[in-house]
């Protein structure tokens, strides 16, 4: 992906705050009425190869059109980026970008620790961001909206499973199945590793294109080897038919503890090839089946999952108005359980 994600973007405010080390850019402030004392976050995550300064159209787009909403806000609305972890102003070592076709051997190791450090920024950057942009008290952030783009969309799946004050994610051709998507990445890399084997891709996990060691910290912390626990076999061989009561009791308390009351919107391109909806499908397939209608886990989980025919690896313009909508949708429901009496989200 090339260049920003939206353009032309309506005019925004932007002020840019060094926190912990990190050059972290916040779109709108200057736009925030002086009524609005209770603030959502809106956090964007840039794909691979590119900087934050791609996600500055959208977070522009974005405000714009939450700020001239037919419906009054009670609720304001800011929007965050900062480079990923060896990207931009933090890159260290191009080729660790780059994937396998490109040279890059540790292509695996490097993908998943980037942007799980991604996730982990993410938290840390939550945490302090109100203490630098309302040193005197003055408003509150009560709700954390994190829309990612490919890598940006892999690590927003980690924040919304790892962080509980992430109320919601908008995944923009992503993957929460990082074995999948390795193994199928493998497969039309023709690694030997995949290739020299029988069946073909057999011995590829714990091989030094995906080591043991990358296995075990994929099952602590990617969304599909951590509630299907079994990193090592492909989910849709997991999730065939209900899971038995015994699984329910374990399956329960975690998707409780990750996922409850949460919202997620995910995009994709059904002619994507380079992260197909394929490789997260069964998962996300998963989620739908127990949140489904009289299932197993009635824990509020909302999901939307849409895909665009004739869209690659991108993010489409039906795709940023399918976010904008999803964005103002929460924000509404933010509103009313902010209100006075009212839990927060």
């Amino acid at each position: 992906m090339e260049g920003s994600l939206l353009s032309p973007a309506p005019p925004i405010t932007r002020k840019t705050f060094c926190i912990a080390g990190i050059l972290v850019t916040v779109f709108g402030l200057e736009e925030l009425s002086q009524s609005a004392r209770r603030i959502a976050c809106l956090w964007l995550l840039h794909p691979r190869l590119q900087t934050q300064e791609c996600m500055g159209p959208l977070a522009a787009a974005c405000l714009d059109h939450w700020n001239h909403h037919e419906q009054s806000q009670e609720i304001g609305l800011v929007a965050v980026t900062f480079d990923q972890r060896n990207h931009g102003t933090r890159e260290v070592d191009p080729l660790s970008n780059e994937a396998w076709r490109s040279g890059n051997k540790q292509h695996a190791q490097d993908m998943f620790s980037i942007y799980h450090g991604t996730s982990a920024d993410t938290s840390l950057l939550m945490t302090y961001l109100s203490s630098y942009i309302f040193p005197c008290s003055n408003r509150e952030i009560v709700s954390n909206l994190v829309l990612g783009v490919s890598l940006g969309g892999h690590a927003a799946w980690h924040c919304l499973f790892h962080d509980p004050r992430v109320s919601t994610a908008i995944v923009v051709i992503g993957c929460p199945d990082y074995i999948s998507l390795m193994s199928d990445r493998a497969r039309l890399s023709k690694l030997p590793s995949w290739t020299k084997s029988s069946p073909p891709g057999v011995h590829f996990l714990g091989s030094p294109d995906f080591p043991a060691e990358l296995l075990k910290a994929v099952g602590t912390h990617d969304p599909a080897a951590m509630l299907l626990g079994k990193p090592d076999r492909p989910v849709r061989q997991m999730i065939e038919g209900l899971p038995s009561v015994t699984e329910q009791a374990n399956l329960i308390p975690l998707l409780k503890r990750t996922v409850e009351g949460k919202r997620i919107l995910n995009l994709s391109g059904a002619d994507d090839k380079l992260v197909p909806y394929k490789c997260g499908q069964a998962f996300v397939e998963y989620l739908k089946s127990a949140i489904a209608p009289g299932s197993w886990f009635s824990g509020g989980l909302y999901l939307e999952d849409l895909q665009f025919d004739g869209v690659g690896h991108q993010m489409s313009p039906a795709m940023v108005q399918q976010a904008f909508r999803f964005v103002a949708d929460t924000l509404q429901k933010a509103e009313a359980a902010t209100a006075p009496g009212a839990s927060k989200i």
